[in-house]
């Protein structure tokens, strides 16, 4: 055990948050198509497309997270941005099953995506009025900064995550069921959002 825990990397570039804020810039510059249609019934709609979701997520997070020791920390970074594309994909179809895919933009999806995670990031940005949440429509340069924060935020989880890598198989299974978690949270927010009503204004 001693051992083990010496093998363990001081600095793991794979996780370092100016990394993670970059790939989500890259991220969120494009909005998912969706092919699901406007639902009679959105709301269990949204509940299957979340669990459908969940469980890729879970498996996709689970198999990434098997490769062991150093090479296991090589997949950190590529596991994140493995669910970002599914959970991404989940918030376009549910927006379509309500009926509000073209009231998905950036900034909504960053919200959807990250607003569990790091919530203070966006305290200047998205202000709830009742039943209505109103965006500021973000410049690149606000979105560069709530990058870095959620980057910060997602580092540190990361971080711990990671630790998971020296014990593959146990490390796996906790990797894939935080990721059906993380998902469902995702899920919530979005299904929250697109059941009430979106406005949004520019960046002063």
């Amino acid at each position: 055990m001693p051992q083990r825990s010496q093998q363990v990397p001081a600095v793991i570039a794979p996780a370092e948050h100016g990394r993670i804020a970059e790939a989500i810039l890259d991220f969120v510059s494009q909005v998912p198509d969706s092919r699901v249609g406007n639902s009679q019934d959105p709301a269990g709609e949204a509940r299957r497309l979340a669990n459908h979701a969940a469980r890729r997520a879970a498996l996709a997070a689970g198999s990434l997270a098997l490769p062991p020791g150093p090479l296991g920390w090589l997949t950190l970074l590529p596991e994140l941005i493995a669910i970002w594309k599914l959970q991404a994909q989940m918030v376009s179809d549910i927006a379509a099953a309500y009926g509000r895919h073209a009231t998905l933009g950036r900034e909504q999806m960053l919200w959807c995506l990250f607003r569990h995670t790091a919530a203070q990031a966006f305290r200047d940005l998205v202000v709830r009025m009742g039943d209505r949440l109103v965006f500021r429509r973000m410049s690149y340069a606000v979105v560069e900064r709530v990058a870095k924060q959620i980057g910060i935020k997602l580092t540190r989880r990361t971080l711990g995550k990671g630790v998971s890598r020296w014990l593959p198989v146990v490390g796996a299974l906790g990797v894939g069921a935080y990721a059906y978690y993380d998902t469902g949270q995702v899920a919530a927010t979005a299904i929250a959002l697109f059941e009430g009503e979106i406005a949004l204004e520019d960046d002063g």
